[in-house]
């Protein structure tokens, strides 16, 4: 029997290579989540990302929606809705209506940020001057709506009320471990992009949490990035999409996601390889053994219960390859 060290879960972008459309991306996506729940794979979450023409899941619920369909046993979710662009209400009803759907399925993983840049969340009429204490009275709010009606009860959420819906905090700093430990709610933590205050927030999320109806003691899941292939070299290779799309970004200039290139290096600047080195340092990048190794390590050092795997990978032949080599990397004979 083969059984994996730690669960691991994926969040797919639906990223849009370049020379593709966002319709193929999203044709990508639901064809990985068909390949990893094959593979055994916990989760298949997808992210609210705005104006940006390499990432195809803006509209996460809908995009969701499909791969629910076209898949049956793994769990299903955002990772995640950003709050603030939305009522609650309607957040609660999009995904109770997917629960109604695929009863037992359905995560809703909340974040505080925009998603966007300032140009979009204007666009989406969000008060930019909103405080940060909005957030944790949106998240109560919202997952009031799913609890079951009472007699009387003047505003509901249909579908959503009495549904089974998996609610999770996302974040990249402490406010969200400390909001998360207070709920008594799994926590998500973006380490794949953003893994600056990781460990402070996994050791305040663990200190604080206070048991509740929705989980009995602390689940982190961590992000991190896996670009697995055949050899080292190959994988390298397959790293640089991300690489060239992280620099485009920092630099102001989005854009779909980029081809890999042989070499990195004459792209990079000083400050764009310390960017880079910083920014995606939670990163596991290699042949199987490396991979294996990577994982492990990883695991050792964060103490994660579970790993949201991402790979913004250009083919999405390679993309399934990755992830199916860290299936198997990651499992040991019992």
């Amino acid at each position: 029997m083969l059984v994996c060290m730690i669960p691991l879960s994926v969040l797919d972008l639906s990223p849009v290579p370049e020379g593709a459309t966002a319709g193929q991306a999203l044709h990508n996506s639901i064809d990985l989540a068909r390949h990893v729940e094959a593979l055994g794979y916990n989760r298949y979450w997808m992210a609210e990302h705005h104006n940006m023409p390499g990432i195809a899941s803006a509209a996460t619920a809908v995009a969701l929606a499909h791969v629910a369909v076209a898949t049956s046993t793994i769990r299903i979710g955002a990772g995640g809705i950003m709050l603030p662009n939305h009522a609650p209400l309607l957040i609660a009803e999009q995904f109770g209506t997917l629960a109604a759907l695929h009863p037992g399925r359905i995560d809703l993983g909340l974040g505080r940020a925009p998603g966007s840049d300032q140009i979009a969340a204007r666009a989406m009429r969000r008060n930019l001057a909103s405080d940060s204490d909005q957030f944790p009275r949106d998240v109560v709010e919202l997952m009031s709506y799913f609890l079951p009606t009472e007699p009387g009860q003047v505003l509901q959420a249909v579908p959503g009320a009495g549904e089974d819906v998996a609610v999770w905090i996302l974040g990249s700093s402490t406010f969200g471990a400390q909001l998360a430990a207070h709920l008594g709610l799994p926590y998500a933590f973006a380490s794949h992009f953003a893994p600056g205050q990781m460990q402070d927030a996994v050791a305040i999320y663990r200190e604080r949490f206070r048991p509740s109806e929705h989980l009995a003691k602390p689940h982190v899941m961590l992000g991190i990035n896996v670009f697995a292939a055949d050899t080292d070299a190959e994988a390298k290779r397959l790293f640089s999409s991300l690489q060239q799309a992280f620099l485009n970004l920092r630099r102001g200039r989005p854009g779909k996601l980029p081809p890999p290139v042989d070499d990195m290096e004459p792209l990079l600047d000083r400050h764009g390889r310390a960017m880079l080195a910083d920014a995606l340092r939670c990163s596991v990048v290699g042949g199987p053994d490396t991979i294996r190794q990577g994982i492990e390590a990883f695991v050792k050092s964060t103490g994660a219960d579970e790993l949201m795997v991402t790979a913004q990978i250009f083919d999405p032949a390679a993309r399934k390859r990755s992830f199916e080599i860290l299936a198997h990397a990651v499992v040991k004979a019992t």
